[in-house]
């Protein structure tokens, strides 16, 4: 199984701008992975109930951390379709988007390099 950080392909991920120990030999650009996610009407009733009576809100903390994951993967398969072995500087954002904020964007980005 994959470290964390890493996927299948090996490809290394991080916010810092430099993997430690790992020398940067070539940079192959910048690189995006982005996933958009529509609400379930459902899980937003229930959101705002949970909401009104407090605690946390399993359901949306589970849309967030699988747009976050798909979207780093989209950027770990750019990298690797580029040549290179890891993701320096990834810089993670969420948007809410939509004529009525029903959809979620997460987008992140990095500079793939070659290690």
């Amino acid at each position: 199984m994959a470290e964390p950080w890493k996927d299948a392909r090996g490809i290394i991920v991080t916010t810092t701008p430099t993997v430690e120990g790992h020398p940067i030999k070539e940079y192959h650009g910048i690189v995006v992975g982005e996933v958009i996610l529509g609400a379930n009407i459902f899980r937003d009733f229930l959101a705002g109930i949970r909401d009104m009576v407090g605690g946390r809100s399993g359901s949306y903390e589970r849309i967030l951390k699988k747009a976050r994951d798909e979207a780093i993967q989209e950027l770990q398969a750019e990298c690797a379709s580029r040549g290179g072995n890891a993701v320096v500087g990834i810089d993670l954002d969420y948007e809410v988007i939509g004529d009525t904020g029903s959809m979620l964007m997460v987008s992140a980005s990095g500079t793939a390099v070659s290690i």
